[in-house]
């Protein structure tokens, strides 16, 4: 079911992205200047209003730049097909990125005292790099590490929603969200090592 969420709502975006893309193209934006401004987007929303504990002006402008990581892969697609250094600069962006939002919501709850939401925050970035180490890792093997329900787009809108509910005055929702995503960045590690083993078998290669 959730992955028939997910193929549903990357469908829906899909629609809206494309004619985005497409102008961009058009007006002589290269997918590596989206990718860079949209890592620069986040960075704003996380340092900038997040670590201040302007929630809601953070989660909001670190969504909206998160979503250019569709748009850049999708200019990427239209214009031929990703390059290498293209593919090593949107992963080094996004771990950049990544930092930034979980090292900025692990400092602002620790000026609120809350430790148990630190810990969640600290626990969501180092699962989050393996959840993204396990796969570049697979793929530097010769195998496919691209599976599981916690994908980085769907991680960003986690902890978004959990940031905006709790500026809007839902005080514990940012700390369930970090500790559902913790929990589902875990289980996707898991399921993505589980994934590449079956391929070793495969191949005789355990």
């Amino acid at each position: 079911m959730a992955k028939i969420f997910q193929v549903t709502a990357r469908a829906g975006m899909t629609r809206v992205v494309e004619p985005v893309a497409r102008g961009l193209l058009r007006a002589g934006v290269s997918p590596n200047a989206v990718t860079v401004t949209g890592t620069l987007g986040v960075l704003v929303g996380a340092l900038g209003f997040g670590a201040r504990g302007d929630l809601v002006a953070g989660a909001l402008i670190v969504t909206v730049f998160a979503l250019t990581d569709l748009l850049d892969g999708t200019m990427a697609r239209m214009s031929g097909g990703s390059t290498r250094f293209g593919a090593f600069l949107d992963s080094s962006m996004d771990r950049i990125a990544d930092s930034a939002v979980f090292g900025a919501v692990a400092y602002w709850l620790a000026t609120e005292g809350n430790h148990s939401g630190v810990a969640a925050a600290l626990l969501c970035l180092a699962a989050g790099g393996l959840v993204s180490y396990v796969k570049a890792r697979a793929e530097g093997l010769g195998m496919s590490g691209a599976v599981g329900i916690a994908e980085r787009t769907e991680r960003l809108l986690i902890v978004g929603v959990g940031g905006l509910l709790t500026g809007l005055g839902v005080d514990p929702a940012l700390e369930i969200a970090l500790w559902l995503l913790a929990a589902v960045s875990i289980f996707t590690v898991g399921q993505r090592m589980a994934y590449v083993y079956r391929q070793a078998q495969r191949v005789g290669q355990e």
